[in-house]
């Protein structure tokens, strides 16, 4: 059992940048690590990923390609997603995730079996 914890987000300008924290409970290396996000009135959507096993595989939607950073630290069981240039489109709430995704499963909600609580991030035009 994995129980993952989601901080930093809050109210930022478009353009600027916030970083989400997801501590776990366990070691997370052996566990591809998720993050999703869910717009009101919005079916929920992955976001970026990091590979289980490695602290530089990661995997990003097109809509935050180039803009969000997925990174781990082990000794510390966290995993982070680090946002720039943010957009009003990008307000949402985000939520962590760990599961056992290979491929193109990283991006399945079905590809992972603890989720976080969820932190909200709202972006200003």
């Amino acid at each position: 059992q994995v129980q993952l914890v989601e901080s930093g987000g809050g109210l930022a300008q478009a353009g600027g940048s916030l970083r989400l924290s997801c501590a776990a409970s366990g070691r997370t290396f052996s566990y591809t690590m998720g993050w999703f996000r869910q717009a009101p009135g919005k079916e929920r959507e992955f976001v970026a990923g990091i590979f289980k096993w490695s602290e530089t595989n990661t995997y990003y939607a097109d809509s935050v390609k180039g803009r969000f950073t997925a990174s781990r630290d082990n000794a510390k069981n966290t995993v982070y997603l680090q946002m720039n240039s943010l957009k009003p489109e990008d307000t949402a709430v985000y939520y962590c995730a760990a599961g056992t995704a290979v491929g193109r499963e990283i991006s399945m909600m079905r590809s992972y079996d603890y989720w976080g609580q969820g932190t909200q991030v709202t972006v200003s035009s």
